[in-house]
């Protein structure tokens, strides 16, 4: 099974950026991060990289669950979701699928709300 889930988009890198923002909107999460990894590899290393945005998204209520489930869990904490230009210069937007990335915890509590949180992201990706 993957551990991640993808959308290739039909649009330019900032109307995705924008896309993903709303629909992560109205699935109940805000953006807590945002990384521009072209932008700190050039100011790091001083070297050219594709456009590729990593989002770490949240959703508040399901956040407290998992924390309240497992004090340590926010480790594992915001979900991120990329937005990347690929090689043939179309758009690709990502997600973790948290059941996935929690599969190590074992507390089956979690893995309820993994699934829940999981379905929400399904759901974003599709919409986009």
């Amino acid at each position: 099974m993957s551990y991640y889930f993808s959308k290739t988009l039909d649009a330019s890198f900032d109307q995705a950026i924008d896309r993903v923002t709303e629909e992560l909107k109205k699935g109940g999460f805000g953006i807590l991060t945002e990384i521009d990894v072209r932008e700190t590899m050039k100011a790091k290393l001083n070297v050219d990289f594709r456009k590729y945005r990593i989002l770490g998204a949240c959703n508040p209520p399901f956040a407290y669950e998992a924390l309240q489930t497992e004090d340590k869990i926010g480790l594992m904490m915001p979900c991120n979701v990329i937005v990347q230009e690929t090689s043939d210069g179309k758009i690709e937007v990502a997600a973790i699928d948290p059941l996935e990335s929690m599969s190590a915890v074992a507390n089956p509590k979690l893995r309820s709300v993994a699934r829940e949180v999981r379905a929400k992201l399904e759901k974003v990706i599709e919409n986009l």
